[in-house]
């Protein structure tokens, strides 16, 4: 511990010394709006060190985004606002709060009830006597579409407000569907628009029911389809012919070569 005291402490040093008046130009520029995109940058990089399996990038890129943390800190204690002992005091007395089945004497049947415990502790730390907050409030605004409906679902399931079986949730699929081939035919585009979100909602449902994050699958999906569409490419550009030369059926015939190419899983 005394080891990662004095690390912390030295990234600290180094990042106060940066933004200090003789320190880099270019740090003593960054604000808090500025660096929003690094933010979110390097908390991707993080994602994809850890789908690539490699830890030494992993550690490399945990150290980027460890550095947004500080470095944020750091511009807020320079307004007086807080430093960063507060945000690791604050998240650290948060986790003990929270978990009262680990530092108090709560005893819980499984993670199914450490989730209700922990929502209903949140909700009572973010909202008052009189009025409660929602379950499904306090989502940050900027996830990604599938993640935050992902993450509304869940919330919604813990309170008990989910599906009981799986057919359920495909009946509400099929539904949507229907509801979008009816507002097609009606030719109205906002009822259109409207369906197609339902829909989207619920092919969320359908992966969260079953356990999986829509956005990993949905990422998935699409190395795959880059994968294999860049090996029809391969084979368009092997022939000298344009593109547009080919029919969609020889275009398929392409992809289903490319697709019984690739390793089985």
């Amino acid at each position: 511990m005394a080891e990662a005291g004095d690390a912390i402490e030295r990234l600290i040093e180094v990042v106060a010394r940066l933004r200090a008046p003789d320190g880099c130009p270019w740090d003593r520029e960054q604000t808090l709006e500025s660096m929003k995109p690094e933010l979110i940058e390097e908390a991707y990089e993080v994602i994809d060190a850890i789908e690539s399996g490699n830890r030494s990038d992993l550690e490399e890129e945990l150290g980027d985004l460890l550095l947004q943390i500080v470095f944020q800190s750091q511009i807020c204690s320079e307004e007086d606002a807080f430093a960063f002992p507060e945000v690791a005091t604050g998240i650290a007395d948060k986790l003990v709060r929270r978990h009262p089945h680990v530092f108090g004497g709560v005893e819980v049947s499984g993670t199914a009830e450490v989730l209700q415990n922990w929502d209903a502790i949140k909700k009572a730390e973010k909202g008052g006597d009189d009025q409660p907050a929602s379950i499904v409030a306090g989502i940050p605004k900027h996830l990604p579409a599938l993640q935050k409906a992902h993450q509304v679902q869940k919330r919604a399931a813990r309170a008990g407000f989910d599906w009981k079986h799986i057919d359920d949730v495909f009946d509400k699929l099929h539904e949507e569907i229907d509801e979008v081939r009816e507002a097609i035919s009606r030719n109205h585009e906002e009822d259109i628009r409207d369906e197609i979100g339902d829909l989207l909602f619920s092919v969320v449902n359908v992966s969260r029911f079953l356990g999986h994050n829509p956005e990993e699958l949905l990422n998935q999906n699409i190395k795959k389809f880059i994968r294999r569409f860049q090996c029809v490419e391969e084979k368009v550009h092997a022939t000298g012919k344009p593109f547009k030369a080919f029919t969609l059926d020889e275009l398929d015939a392409f992809w289903n070569e490319a697709k019984a190419g690739e390793p089985l899983r």
